[in-house]
């Protein structure tokens, strides 16, 4: 089997998380294409070095440009901060590489402009780590709202909640400073994309975005804690999303309702190995959700588990993905979700953020 030699540039939380993918995947979901794990780098030689050794590479550079240019760094993995993301992804376009980018694509809608029209130009493989839709549960969604299992959908609501900021006395971060480390810039993009995945493009919608805590610690927050967007897609449906990093006791709110004409659907990703399916059929004394654990029979299951209810975890998100990339890469095509399908999302938070400023509904086709 072929190799493939990945470079990651970052080394933190989800550096380590594609490491890690990126080592097990082919043993996982016996791919074609195997990755080596060629070069690392953090924000220092220093952390470089420090990664190499704990995530098993061959070499770590100094910085992303010396990993980026190195011909045995055949595929590049960007999971270093926001800013950084444009720059790298433009410099290994331009050399063929194709390129996997952490969530959100840019700092601002500007930067997913230009890097869209980098890999569009380019021709390379290229896609966005959305994480979450990729639960087997989530990919059961929209199999069954594809399927027209629950009918003509009319409606959806869906939330991103945490609460690592819900306490007024924790201290000032990184993630307190600048618009794009905000609520709307780090955990609204899931949400964005999973309604995206399962209802289509939003057409229109207004917002109201806000700071809970306008200081922590005696320094003030500069930008957003919660967002409330509500909406009206493309194919007619009406819908509301909410994001908040101020969720108190919600670890990991990433959960939907959808109705539809003959049929509902309900997920939690607290409960990401279950899914709630109601039918409207059969008389009504035995009509109820019903929850479906997920197994072999659900997309993306068997190749970690035999057993149904067993269950998957978060680190299975990240290797589903990675096999998602060595497959487009194989193929020579892009998988969803691509750039472009970043570049959506961007195009969603700029609406609100506008919509929000101006408190009156925005077209998105306009952003």
């Amino acid at each position: 089997m072929p190799d493939l030699g990945i470079g990651i540039v970052g080394g933190g939380y989800m550096g380590k998380a594609h490491s890690v993918a990126m080592s097990a995947v082919g043993a996982i979901f016996n791919t074609s294409l195997r990755p080596r794990l060629e070069m690392i780098s953090g924000s220092s030689p220093q952390s470089s070095e420090t990664y190499r050794q704990a995530y098993g590479f061959r070499r770590a550079a100094a910085d992303w440009r010396t990993l980026v240019a190195d011909d045995a760094v055949e595929a590049v993995v960007i999971a270093s901060p926001q800013h950084t993301h444009r720059e790298i992804a433009e410099a290994a376009f331009a050399l063929g590489k194709p390129v996997f980018c952490e969530k959100p694509l840019g700092a601002s809608i500007e930067d997913s402009r230009a890097m869209v029209a980098a890999a569009e130009d380019s021709g390379v493989v290229n896609m966005v780590g959305f994480n979450y839709i990729r639960t087997p549960a989530s990919q059961f969604a929209r199999q069954l709202i594809a399927d027209g299992e629950i009918g003509d959908i009319t409606w959806f609501r869906g939330e991103h909640t945490e609460d690592f900021f819900s306490d007024v006395n924790s201290e000032a971060t990184w993630r307190t400073k600048g618009e794009a480390n905000g609520c709307m810039g780090d955990l609204a993009p899931h949400i964005i994309n999973g309604a995206l995945a399962l209802m289509g493009p939003i057409e229109s919608l207004i917002a109201d975005i806000e700071t809970v805590h306008e200081t922590r610690g005696g320094v003030t927050v500069t930008n957003d804690d919660q967002a409330q967007i509500m909406c009206r897609f493309e194919n007619g449906v009406m819908g509301h999303l909410f994001a908040s990093r101020t969720a108190t006791g919600r670890k990991m709110g990433y959960a939907y309702d959808i109705s539809g004409t003959t049929g509902a659907i309900r997920f939690d990703q607290e409960d990401q190995n279950a899914i709630w399916l109601y039918k409207a059929s059969g008389p009504e004394s035995q009509r109820g959700f019903k929850k479906i654990l997920t197994g072999p029979a659900h997309p993306d299951y068997l190749p970690f588990c035999q057993g149904p209810g067993h269950g998957t975890g978060y680190q299975d998100q990240i290797i589903i993905e990675a096999k998602d990339f060595l497959g487009a890469i194989e193929a020579g095509t892009s998988r969803w979700p691509t750039f472009r399908d970043g570049l959506d999302v961007s195009r969603v938070v700029a609406a609100a953020r506008a919509a929000s400023q101006a408190k009156s509904w925005q077209m998105v086709d306009a952003f």
